[in-house]
């Protein structure tokens, strides 16, 4: 429903990230001291779950983004650029809504940062 709805071109941006559950696994240890004996065996068996998860690496964080392309060049007047942008982002952001997502926006500096770290992931993949 959402891809038919986009009569523009996108672009979809997956950003990656594995997690490290230490923090997280030292937390539970620290708090497990602080309830009785059920709730004890709960936060076990949630801290092994928790542990083999990020023994398997499998613990990561995931963010998508939309990149909306501008095509009016016959009004390429800020302006009109701007409003038609808007309209797109607007028509984008109602039909994730719809589809029960979390739509966010992004301020100037989050999207240099989020553009620089796609443009120059192999370099920080080399570290």
């Amino acid at each position: 429903m959402f891809l038919k709805s986009c009569n523009f071109d996108i672009q979809i941006l997956i950003q990656s990230k594995k997690e490290d559950l230490f923090k997280h696994i030292k937390n539970i240890k620290k708090s497990e001291k602080q309830f009785n004996n059920i709730i004890k065996k709960y936060s076990e068996n949630y801290f092994n779950f928790i542990q083999e998860k990020n023994n398997q690496n499998k613990s990561a964080s995931k963010n998508i983004f939309l990149i909306i392309k501008n095509n009016n060049i016959k009004n390429n007047l800020e302006e009109n650029i701007i409003q038609e942008l808007n309209e797109k982002y607007f028509k984008i952001k109602d039909n994730l809504l719809k589809c029960g997502n979390i739509v966010l926006e992004c301020s100037k500096q989050e999207t240099i940062e989020i553009l620089f770290s796609f443009f120059n992931s192999k370099k920080f993949l080399e570290k």
